[in-house]
């Protein structure tokens, strides 16, 4: 198989969502706080993908342990190779496993991004968000952090732009996030930090997420997968462009249980 024979997947994204660096640093060490302060400090990182910000935080607090749980073994194996090259291979397990209704935890630090649909049984219903921080509460132990990265309408879509989003996207499906942090506080959780991923975080997500297929695509027009990589890709990038773009929003809190 050739460096051409399929294009390459998410090399240029460091995490898989709308953040930058200087924005998970700060998520990072208002996170390691709960860890510093724990006996056997641990983290559990829920629909992980590679599992950037677990691996930051493991290097933040070197006496903390880390799980993370994804179904896309892909990814969990980018993060299995992260966690060996960066001497941090004994101290987390990614696991092939779905996070609904999910044995693992309490910890400490629980991390959900973009992920919050890898927690809802099926047939849930909208807004999904509250059954998802129902969800997280009971994994988090007291005194611990969640950090939920999630959705949320920065104002109601109209009908043309959900039309143009992904397949069957509902106005009721995300909260405002005012309505989103009042489901944290009803779920049984006080918002430390209120924060927003900002229009650039956006566009370097959304570029970054489709600039190996394109440049690919560019060097491999004939190839016998190019018309079903460039459908994707062209299909990604309108519902972007002429869906969900100023109208989606990514919201991360971070949350501290009560009692």
């Amino acid at each position: 198989m050739t460096s051409t024979d399929a294009p390459p997947r998410l090399t240029r994204l460091a995490f898989h969502g709308p953040l930058s660096e200087a924005r998970a640093a700060r998520i990072v060490a208002r996170a390691a706080e709960s860890l510093t302060a724990a006996e056997r400090p641990t983290v559990l990182d829920l629909g992980c993908g590679w599992g950037e910000l677990t691996l930051r935080l493991l290097e933040a607090v070197p006496g903390a342990t880390a799980v993370g749980v994804d179904l896309h073994e892909e990814d969990l194996a980018r993060g299995r190779a992260l966690a060996r090259a960066r001497g941090l291979a004994d101290r987390v397990e990614f696991v092939a496993e779905s996070a609904t209704d999910t044995a693992r935890g309490p910890a400490d630090v629980v991390l959900c991004l973009s992920s919050a649909h890898a927690l809802l049984p099926a047939g849930a219903e909208p807004p999904y968000a509250a059954d998802a921080l129902r969800a997280l509460r009971r994994l988090v132990r007291p005194g611990g952090r969640v950090v939920l990265g999630e959705g949320f309408w920065q104002r109601t879509p109209t009908a043309a732009e959900l039309a143009g989003m992904w397949p069957d996207a509902r106005a009721d499906e995300h909260l405002h996030l005012g309505g989103l942090v009042d489901a944290a506080v009803a779920a049984g959780f006080r918002p430390m930090w209120v924060e927003t991923a900002s229009a650039e975080e956006w566009e370097e997500f959304e570029s970054a997420y489709l600039a190996d297929v394109e440049v690919w695509l560019a060097a491999n027009a004939a190839h016998p997968r190019a018309a079903a990589a460039r459908e994707r890709a062209d299909r990604h990038r309108a519902a972007w462009l002429r869906g969900y773009r100023s109208v989606l929003g990514t919201a991360y809190l971070t949350l501290v249980p009560v009692g």
